[in-house]
């Protein structure tokens, strides 16, 4: 693929660190479920945001099939109607795998607002089934979520694209 002018050359992703990261974001997605806000609608939804970083950077090791089954892993843990987040976790990461070559030719920001509607219609998707199982309405807060999510894309890109920097002047001691 043709590089974006400026545009620093990565080493490959650890699939170690990729599972690492996918698993901490679900802890950190279930203790957030548990702790002081518990399930409060507007609280962003932190495995949503890894899933679809790593369906954009590294399509061919996570993709629909990862975020399926972290659906069903999030649809146990809040005790949902099973599949609810399978689903819409699922087409979030076909979203994101679809769009993945077109996305990272936009700079960090401007990635943010085109991955918004991803998490919009996967919020979308999650209150509809909601509702339709006989769920009550959790209130116009819950468009803050898609938007705290998308808000927090610069910071997941930079903590999980970090391991994979190479060093700006390379010399005999750091050839990468």
């Amino acid at each position: 693929m043709i590089m974006r002018p400026g545009q620093q050359l990565l080493l490959p992703a650890n699939p170690v660190f990729i599972w690492f990261s996918l698993i901490t974001a679900l802890a950190l997605n279930m203790l957030l479920n548990m702790g002081l806000f518990g399930r409060a609608a507007w609280v962003p939804d932190l495995l949503a945001v890894v899933l679809v970083f790593w369906c954009v950077h590294q399509p061919l090791r996570i993709g629909v099939g990862t975020a399926f089954f972290f659906g069903l892993a999030m649809d146990v843990h809040q005790g949902a109607l099973l599949g609810q987040h399978a689903l819409s976790y699922t087409a979030m990461a076909f979203g994101a795998v679809a769009m993945h070559r077109r996305l990272l030719w936009f700079p960090v920001p401007a990635q943010s607002l085109q991955v918004l509607p991803l998490f919009v219609v996967a919020s979308v998707l999650t209150l509809v089934i909601r509702l339709l199982a006989g769920g009550t309405f959790p209130g116009w807060n819950h468009l803050l979520a898609p938007l705290i999510e998308a808000m927090l894309w610069p910071v997941v890109t930079v903590m999980l694209l970090a391991p994979q920097r190479r060093a700006p002047n390379p010399d005999d001691n750091r050839p990468l």
